[in-house]
């Protein structure tokens, strides 16, 4: 029997379907994802009682665990049991961790084991769908840029309905029936949609029966499946360990930053000279994703403990109420703006591609950080204009769409990078290398976050306005020193990509 994964033109369906089976599936991921992430660190603060520097690094560590935890995935998915069973196993465990975090308990052990789960599942999905995405373009590059950007706004829509639900569900139920039962409810809901999300591809399974790993060609190994749950298991352990002690979290972080940097060097330094150059542009882009998820993870944050403390939550036009917000779905802010922008900026690469004018990954990178910056300023020249403390919900509106341009200029194309310039064969270790890049930064944001934690005790909405904003102000700075260094490494991007596209 022949094990070849049919071309575009002999599949048999086409790109577009077997596109959209991928991106539902991550829709639905997304959803139970960022629903469980608009409460996790109000939940910690409010219901579990911890000091904001707890909260932001247990959740920035959890964080961390979730996008390192796609390194071993993807070989997990290349090698051993299937880059599509993979997948399909990733979302089973994912249902099992939402489902552990609706268990109503005020237990950080157990929520830690929970999280630890959802960092399992997510190292087992997240690496394999964004393969498979890749293969069902192979061979036609032109569209990769597009594909990814538009499989970027797939992510959102999902993230947008999560968290503009799951915090109203939560104060629905609260107010309701009380009992904090609020939370776990909202948490349940996130478990509800990936088993939709399950079911939506197991239907559309067909479409992609052509796309995959060679394990995915052969029958399923038992023993092979019944190691990588092993193996799950002790991570699930460790994970909740190192949750509990924050020493061993950094450790943990730092050291996977070391061995990640070291291989990716050997493999640069073993490869073939007509690979060299797109893996050593790689890993430029990839150093560059690390600063941006600093900035990243403030969104989840300190901007979350902002629009807790100092946003009025009230929407109004000319002294005119429109609606109110609960602080948690401020967080949507950033998914509606990418889902509004995303076909935008897939149009304008296809038209400048055809045009022969399209703009340079590193090129896109640089004006992303220019983006994040703007927003960062907005946010902290807030403070100026606000009004006992609190500052207009509209600012939010507007930092978080310049946020939003700079985050699909630079993560929203960071796997389309590694899709242009990674060798195939390296393709599924390199996405869990991309992932594990943007959870040492995510590890970082926290850090960085805890700049702005507030002392106990201080519940005055003016004298915590300038804790924020004073840390707006100096990300902003960062993110444009970001961009100066993306605009120096552009002559080098430019013979780095000259030189990988004449070996291809």
């Amino acid at each position: 029997m022949k094990n070849d994964i049919p071309s575009p033109s002999t599949a048999p369906y086409s790109q577009t379907r077997s596109f959209l089976t991928v991106a539902l599936i991550e829709l639905w991921e997304r959803f139970g994802y960022y629903g469980m992430q608009a409460l996790i660190v109000y939940y910690m603060v409010q219901r579990l009682g911890f000091d904001d520097s707890r909260a932001n690094l247990v959740w920035s560590a959890a964080a961390a665990l979730i996008y390192v935890s796609p390194a071993i995935g993807g070989w997990i998915g290349d090698k051993v049991l299937g880059t599509k069973r993979s997948m399909y196993l990733g979302t089973i465990v994912l249902t099992v961790g939402y489902a552990l975090m609706a268990v109503p308990t005020e237990n950080t052990w157990f929520m830690f084991f929970a999280l630890g789960v959802i960092v399992v599942g997510n190292g087992l999905f997240k690496p394999n769908t964004a393969n498979l995405v890749r293969k069902i373009y192979a061979g036609d590059d032109s569209k990769i840029d597009s594909a990814f950007t538009l499989y970027y706004m797939a992510v959102n829509v999902g993230s947008t309905v999560s968290m503009l639900a799951t915090p109203w569900i939560k104060d629905y139920v609260n107010a309701t029936w009380g009992n904090e039962l609020g939370w776990h409810v909202a948490f349940a809901v996130c478990s509800v949609g990936l088993v939709a999300g399950l079911f939506n591809v197991l239907v559309m399974r067909a479409t992609i029966a052509h796309i995959g790993s060679p394990p995915d060609e052969r029958p399923l190994e038992m023993g092979k499946l019944v190691a990588v749950l092993a193996g799950s298991v002790v991570t699930v352990a460790l994970s909740a360990v190192i949750l509990e002690y924050q020493a061993l979290a950094r450790a943990f972080v730092y050291l996977a930053g070391v061995v990640v940097l070291g291989i990716f060097i050997q493999l640069i330094r073993t490869s073939q000279p007509s690979e060299r150059a797109g893996l050593i542009a790689a890993l430029v882009l990839t150093l560059q994703t690390v600063f941006f998820f600093i900035f990243y993870q403030q969104m989840s944050t300190s901007l979350s403990l902002f629009a807790l403390r100092n946003v009025d939550l009230e929407f109004t036009v000319f002294g005119v109420h429109l609606w109110t917000w609960s602080p948690g779905q401020f967080q949507a802010l950033n998914a509606i703006w990418i889902m509004l922008l995303s076909p935008v900026l897939a149009w304008v690469y296809t038209a400048a591609g055809k045009g022969g004018k399209d703009l340079s990954i590193a090129g896109k990178f640089a004006l992303g950080f220019a983006a994040v910056a703007a927003g960062f300023f907005a946010y902290g020249v807030a403070g100026a204009f606000a009004v006992n403390g609190l500052t207009s919900s509209w600012v939010m509106i507007a930092g978080y769409g310049l946020y939003s341009l700079g985050e699909l200029l630079v993560s929203g194309l960071g796997l389309a990078m590694v899709a242009r310039y990674v060798p195939a064969r390296m393709t599924g270790f390199m996405m869990g290398a991309y992932f594990v890049a943007s959870g040492i930064s995510q590890y970082l944001g926290g850090v960085v976050a805890n700049l702005a934690s507030v002392p106990s005790g201080i519940t005055d909405p003016v004298q915590t306005l300038p804790i924020y904003t004073s840390l707006f102000n100096k990300l902003g700075l960062g993110a444009v020193a970001c961009t100066l260094i993306a605009l120096a490494v552009l002559p080098l991007m430019r013979r780095l990509s000259a030189t990988h596209a004449s070996h291809q």
